[in-house]
């Protein structure tokens, strides 16, 4: 999908034409661009399945579509979806998007969605140290448990996203007597590239610091260079190619399962979630939390730490009750 349309115009700017689109393409984050293909074709399917335009549809069309998808869609998702639609036509040179919410139809249709059904987001479960604790008694000590050990206590310590897990290189590693600094090049709130560095210090525990299951797991793969982790085929074999993203979470249910940890409500997005809660149950300044997880909007991260403190600052264990 073309985001920017040039005329025709002399053979000399041709570089110039084809770097601005590589440019206008790199706008907007890879995970992103993925969201929004996946959200096109969905709709793409529903309309053909209704016999109604898709490019270009009316407002109409746009209303019915987000109505229907409201059973099994959360709101934000349907709020995704419509600036998918957006995106679509934009790109193929519609000036006037049906999916803006300028169009009365669409706008009313999105409130009432969001009064029926709410707007809160289910989040993925947080895994707290005693769960990674369990976590780490049940995996094996072969290299697929000791990668896993080391993916699940840096994921945690480091409060990584998955796709800032499955970045990190040998390059990026700066190993001292400290723990480890981990020189993140690209987040979800960096897409610019000005990067940020992350330290892990040793771990209280030998059997569960990160900093040593990451050295641990290192060395037994014979990775010094590249993807710190990969991926591990039936034969046990190391790759030369690093996991994706989408299996992070599978190897943390797995992982959770192993352990006897209802794994449901997990992800990988668990071990981020976890960092944040865990640090305000034990009382961790906010601003401290932040610098660890790179947040940058205080009231994202302190979703988490209400329910960190739920009970911790809990005006009901005063009444004397």
């Amino acid at each position: 999908m073309n985001i920017v349309k040039f005329p025709s115009t002399s053979p000399r700017l041709e570089d110039l034409i084809k770097r601005a689109k590589e440019f206008a393409a790199a706008a907007k984050a890879p995970a992103t661009l993925k969201a929004y293909r996946n959200d096109w074709r969905d709709f793409d399917s529903w309309c053909f399945s209704q016999n109604l335009s898709a490019l270009p549809a009316t407002a109409e069309t746009v209303a019915l579509y987000i109505t229907d998808r409201a059973s099994s869609l959360a709101v934000s998702t349907i709020t995704r979806r419509l600036t998918a639609i957006s995106t679509a036509h934009q790109a193929a040179g519609f000036k006037d998007s049906p999916a803006s919410c300028h169009y009365f139809i669409v706008s009313e249709t999105l409130k009432g969605i969001r009064r029926k059904l709410g707007t809160a987001q289910i989040g993925k479960a947080p895994l707290l140290s005693d769960d990674i604790r369990k976590i780490l008694k049940s995996t094996t000590n072969d290299l697929r448990g000791l990668r896993d050990r080391a993916l699940i206590l840096v994921g945690f310590a480091g409060a990584f996203r998955r796709s800032e897990l499955v970045s990190i290189r040998v390059s990026d590693l700066s190993f001292s007597k400290e723990g480890v600094v981990i020189d993140l090049r690209v987040s979800k709130t960096d897409q610019e590239g000005a990067g940020r560095k992350v330290g892990i210090p040793f771990g209280e525990f030998r059997d569960t610091c990160p900093v040593r299951a990451l050295k641990t797991w290192l060395a037994a793969a014979e990775i010094s260079h590249g993807p710190i982790f990969r991926r591990i085929n039936r034969y046990g074999f190391v790759g030369r190619y690093g996991l994706s993203a989408d299996s992070v979470g599978k190897l943390v249910k797995q992982a959770a399962a192993r352990a006897g940890i209802a794994s449901d409500s997990l992800g990988a997005h668990s071990l981020r979630v976890g960092f944040v809660t865990q640090a305000a149950m034990n009382g961790v300044d906010e601003r401290i939390i932040m610098q660890q997880t790179g947040h940058r909007d205080v009231a994202t991260l302190r979703r988490y730490i209400r329910t960190g403190q739920i009970f911790r600052q809990n005006a009901a264990s005063k009444l004397g009750i």
